[in-house]
């Protein structure tokens, strides 16, 4: 069974940064398109940013473009969100996602796996 963890979550001030990582197992890391989406109290389950196998291709949410940078390492079977310029309304659970296929997909149902969360929140 594919296991996804999160870490890197936390408190910060608007304005500032967090990195997120993800580690993924039991998988082979480069058969598998990823992504990250979040949750806010009360709110539906939203994309935020998705990336191919090899990495080539990016996708990012309008809310968050220019401001979150998704990126992976094939060689350590991770993947990372770099959050900047922080805003009290990018305060949710973030987790990544997992989908063996090619391309990416900014679709929750597009993926097959997923990992626990990790609390992303931003105080004004």
């Amino acid at each position: 069974q594919v296991h996804l963890v999160e870490s890197g979550g936390g408190l910060v001030q608007a304005g500032g940064s967090l990195r997120l990582s993800c580690a993924a197992s039991r998988l082979t890391f480069t058969s598998y398109a990823m992504a990250w989406f979040r949750q806010a109290p009360g709110k539906e389950r939203e994309s935020v940013a998705a990336i191919s196998r090899s990495g080539g291709m990016t996708y990012y949410a309008d809310s968050v473009k220019g401001r979150f940078t998704i990126s992976r390492d094939n060689a350590k079977n991770t993947m990372s969100l770099q959050l900047s310029n922080l805003k009290p309304e990018d305060t949710a659970v973030y987790y990544c996602a997992a989908a063996p296929a090619t391309g990416i997909y900014s679709q929750a149902s597009s993926y097959a796996y997923w990992g626990q969360g990790t609390q992303v929140t931003v105080s004004s």
